[in-house]
């Protein structure tokens, strides 16, 4: 029983920041925006969420700067990819590899360590204890108890599913990625829309860049993203930016992580059980591949 109850909440966690990066990058996939750069955004949210929480000893100030820091790599996005049109793979990696540098230079320069930083003047991000619902056999231990940015994910996937298809601004941020030029022939600003789909990403990057390194775990790491930008950007393929679609499929790769770790108490190596999500991963886009080629030969017959 304990072990069933710690592979789910590690698969909540695991899932957590997948799943709040998938949601963002979702407005920009429904937008026409090939946004890559999910991963820089979430690396740098972390840092800084990090910085804040240490420097101002909270871990409201850690998620603020969290966002900042998402949101300026959100804008640089813009100020490149959508008003000077350059490439947005080429933006994306270039935004990625910076954050990478930037952070580890920031360790360096601002804590004086290389590799991780973690100290008990790091704030993190509280759990929340449910009245009540603590008490309940076996559900207890998953349904209460969980960070606070757990609790915020699931209202955020219903605000999400809202926004995209119950509003005239996910129809509109729709029809930009379906067919921009009869947008604008209407008269409504595609290059607006893309605006704002990615700042909203900046914003569900930000935060679950802070539940990375105040949540997750209370510390800093360099590249501690990890590639979770990556996956988040192969579930947004893979359900087509549906906000259920990528809660069902975060989760899947939550349990691959935990799975991961849970596989080391057999001793398998660490650099392995490491490799669990990506080859999920890897599963996922084969079998993705293997639908799509199916459909364009039905389509074809």
């Amino acid at each position: 029983m304990n072990i069933l109850t710690g592979l789910i909440n590690g698969m909540i966690a695991g899932a957590t920041p997948i799943l709040l990066a998938a949601l963002g990058g979702g407005f920009t996939y429904h937008a026409g925006v090939f946004n890559i750069a999910m991963e820089g955004m979430m690396l740098m949210a972390a840092f800084c969420a990090v910085w804040g929480s240490f420097i101002f000893g909270s871990w409201v100030a850690g998620i603020g700067l969290a966002l900042a820091g998402s949101l300026a790599l959100a804008l640089i996005f813009i100020l490149f990819a959508v008003y000077l049109h350059t490439d947005e793979f080429v933006t994306g990696i270039a935004l990625n590899l910076f954050a990478l540098g930037a952070t580890t230079y920031l360790l360096r320069q601002s804590f004086g360590v290389k590799g991780v930083f973690a100290g008990p003047g790091i704030q993190p991000v509280p759990r929340i204890s449910l009245p009540l619902v603590s008490d309940i056999p076996f559900l207890g231990r998953i349904l209460s108890g969980q960070n606070l940015i757990v609790y915020l994910t699931i209202p955020a996937v219903l605000l999400s599913a809202y926004l995209l298809y119950r509003t005239r601004f996910g129809l509109r941020l729709r029809a930009a990625g379906f067919n921009p030029m009869s947008l604008e022939t209407s008269g409504v600003s595609v290059n607006r829309l893309r605006v704002m789909s990615l700042l909203l990403c900046g914003i569900f990057c930000g935060f679950a860049g802070a539940f990375l390194s105040l949540g997750y775990v209370n510390l800093f790491s360099e590249n501690m993203s990890a590639g979770r930008g990556w996956i988040s950007l192969a579930a947004i393929i893979l359900v087509s930016g549906n906000p259920w679609g990528l809660a069902v499929i975060s989760l899947l790769f939550g349990f691959a992580d935990v799975l991961g770790i849970y596989l080391q108490n057999y001793r398998i190596p660490s650099q392995f059980t490491a490799m669990t999500p990506y080859i999920a991963t890897l599963i996922a886009l084969y079998f993705y591949a293997r639908r799509q080629r199916q459909e364009q030969t039905d389509d074809i017959f």
